[in-house]
């Protein structure tokens, strides 16, 4: 299936054959949030085009990374097994990438299933497991996701859920600045990267805690 081959008999050659194509584990990232029809996984990588989309799931089929499967009378893609197993390499590439993630580049973008994957790499379920379960209206420029905290365990579902969190905020890509601690919570709020929609404001250091990645 390799569209390359490196010439090496080698785990990480194969793995790059199998998955290192441009795009490739960018449709892994967006399908372990949960399967996506064809549409969904378009309007998630916006500047794919329609033909390396295509192409991409086409290959990863053939890889067994991926499958087609009948879902309320569509049809979505989702990870196979044997796909799943890349999770904790693409968390892993997720952090790597932080350090370096620096400012956006004009017309960058984020999205609800980037950021989604952007917390499971963050969330830290050793700090969680000794504060109350929390619930968290994110609103991260246009992706609205709820952040369910309870223990170790993580829920992110897309939506907008400021009713029901404990603490709604707004902000940009500017979240980094707070996951990273190069600003604290309180300088957060006060600088207005960081805006409180609903809830007490001092349950973002909540959150920082609970979300950390040293940049």
């Amino acid at each position: 299936m390799a569209a390359r081959d490196y010439g090496q008999y080698c785990g990480v050659t194969r793995g790059l054959e199998l998955v290192g194509e441009r795009w490739a584990l960018l449709v892994v990232r967006d399908l372990l949030v949960g399967p996506r029809r064809y549409g969904e996984l378009a309007a998630g990588l916006p500047r794919i085009p329609s033909n390396v989309l295509a192409a991409r799931l086409k290959e990863l089929q053939e890889a067994g990374v991926i499958r087609r499967a009948p879902r309320s009378r569509v049809i979505v893609y989702e990870l196979t097994p044997y796909g799943r197993e890349l999770e904790p390499v693409v968390l892993a590439l997720g952090a790597w990438g932080f350090k370096a993630l620096g400012e956006p580049r004009e017309g960058q973008v984020v999205t609800p299933d980037s950021l989604t994957v952007a917390l499971r790499t963050a969330f830290r379920p050793e700090v969680a497991v000794a504060l109350p379960p929390t619930a968290y209206a994110a609103r991260v420029g246009p992706a609205d996701l709820l952040v369910r905290v309870d223990g170790p365990a993580l829920a992110v579902a897309p939506g907008d859920g400021t009713a029901s969190a404990d603490l709604a905020f707004a902000t940009g890509p500017g979240i980094r600045r707070l996951i990273s601690g190069e600003l604290d919570p309180a300088g957060a709020i006060a600088s207005g990267v960081v805006e409180v929609l609903r809830g007490p404001g001092d349950l973002l250091d909540r959150f920082a805690r609970t979300f950390h990645l040293a940049a």
